[in-house]
């Protein structure tokens, strides 16, 4: 199958990779002068430093010749969420696509469903999502997705077109879900960022601060801010239990390499969000989504204190202590 990525940021660079032994793989890079460093080195060196291109992806910034590829064959978007409306526009009628972009539109509000729905209802598309961290994508190292989407033979398709030796791809009805699972996340990392931030800065086991107790709590909590949300999306309360849900949040909230825990971690060290972000050197599509995410749940009557909470430290109306003794400070009420 021919494969067009758009997108050579680090995920799209690793699922290339992952693709390369059975398919050919165009990779699309926006800028001319990084698609030929890439393709000359073979080494996305900004984003995966010490990783090769295997020969079976080539790497090209003219977009026409990039969709021309995969006109009978798959497309992944693997740009931010800003640009996902974009990409959709520029795909050829009736093309097949997935994108890798997790968080709500800036200005509409939308998921990416939704962004498909309103402008491209021809495509037959799809969302690949899951615990996935580039690097180790890219270095083959174990790794299970889902492709969600209402069309049957899209899901069925990019499953078997994408599971290989190193990644296993499961598949959902509930695109729905699946992509409330990736936006949603990213917001509660941040705030387990912030619980690891303060942790990180206390003495070790001093009285009141948070620690993994509070990070556990923090996660659990997440999980079911989370399924509400989504559930009045319309999403199914069962989907939040998979890979996209529990397992996407696990990973992002706990891992080393999450971006968005490491902001969180940093606004607890009392650093500004811009040098943060600044710092960074990379998307953490938590800090555009939680206002959003906010938004969204407040239209739906739908209660989220921790999502709340991040806003709110991210605006600079609260310092990440008080957002912890706010969340501690809660009344009583039971778990269900």
């Amino acid at each position: 199958m021919n494969l067009t990525i758009l997108g050579a940021g680090a995920w799209g660079t690793a699922l290339a990779m992952a693709a390369a032994p059975r398919h050919e793989v165009q990779l699309w890079a926006r800028d001319a002068d990084q698609a030929r460093a890439l393709e000359s080195t073979r080494e996305n060196a900004r984003y995966l430093p010490g990783v090769r291109l295997p020969p079976g992806v080539t790497v090209l910034g003219d977009r026409p010749r990039a969709l021309a590829h995969a006109a009978a064959g798959l497309f992944i978007i693997a740009t931010p969420m800003a640009a996902l409306r974009e990409m959709l526009l520029a795909l050829p009628a009736a093309g097949r696509v997935l994108w890798l972009c997790k968080g709500f539109e800036a200005g509409s509000g939308l998921l990416g469903h939704e962004i498909a729905a309103a402008s491209r209802p021809d495509l037959h598309a799809g969302v690949l999502s899951g615990p996935s961290f580039a690097e180790e994508v890219a270095r083959a190292q174990p790794t299970a997705l889902v492709a969600a989407s209402s069309d049957e033979a899209l899901r069925d398709s990019a499953a078997e077109a994408l599971h290989g030796p190193a990644l296993r791809v499961y598949t959902s009805a509930d695109p729905v879900g699946v992509e409330v699972g990736g936006a949603v996340k990213n917001v509660m990392a941040i705030a387990t960022g912030l619980c690891d931030g303060l942790a990180a800065a206390a003495a070790p086991g001093a009285p009141g601060q948070p620690g993994l107790n509070a990070r556990a709590a923090l996660i659990t909590r997440g999980l079911a801010e989370m399924t509400r949300l989504g559930v009045a999306l319309g999403a199914r309360a069962d989907t939040f239990m998979g890979l996209s849900g529990l397992g996407d949040l696990v990973l992002t909230a706990t891992g080393d390499l999450s971006r968005n825990r490491k902001v969180g971690m940093r606004l607890a060290q009392g650093v500004p969000l811009a040098r943060v972000l600044a710092e960074l050197g990379h998307v953490a599509e938590g800090v555009p989504s939680a206002p959003v995410v906010q938004q969204r749940a407040l239209s739906l009557g739908v209660e989220m204190p921790i999502t709340e909470c991040v806003v709110a430290v991210l605006d600079g109306r609260l310092a990440a202590r008080e957002a912890m003794q706010l969340l501690m400070s809660r009344e009583a009420r039971s778990e269900t």
